[in-house]
């Protein structure tokens, strides 16, 4: 494999992460958001999208660089 056709894999196996982790927060957000009724749990915007949408590119460029790393 060439090195664009590497660096491309890379690039979308980075931004598959990243929407993966956008899917697994999404899941029941209204839920997590809404948890008191006085207010909005704010948290749930600040502190965990940031974290499942990096969590999810870290998770899918490690997985990228295990089978790439693996491959003779």
């Amino acid at each position: 494999m060439g090195q664009r056709t590497e660096a491309a894999a890379g690039c979308l196996m980075a931004a598959l992460g990243a929407g993966a982790g956008l899917a697994v927060w999404a899941v029941d957000v209204r839920h997590r958001l809404w948890r008191f009724e006085q207010s909005p749990d704010w948290k749930v915007l600040y502190a965990e999208l940031p974290f499942a949408v990096l969590g999810g590119t870290a998770a899918a460029l490690g997985l990228w660089a295990l089978v790439r790393r693996l491959r003779p």
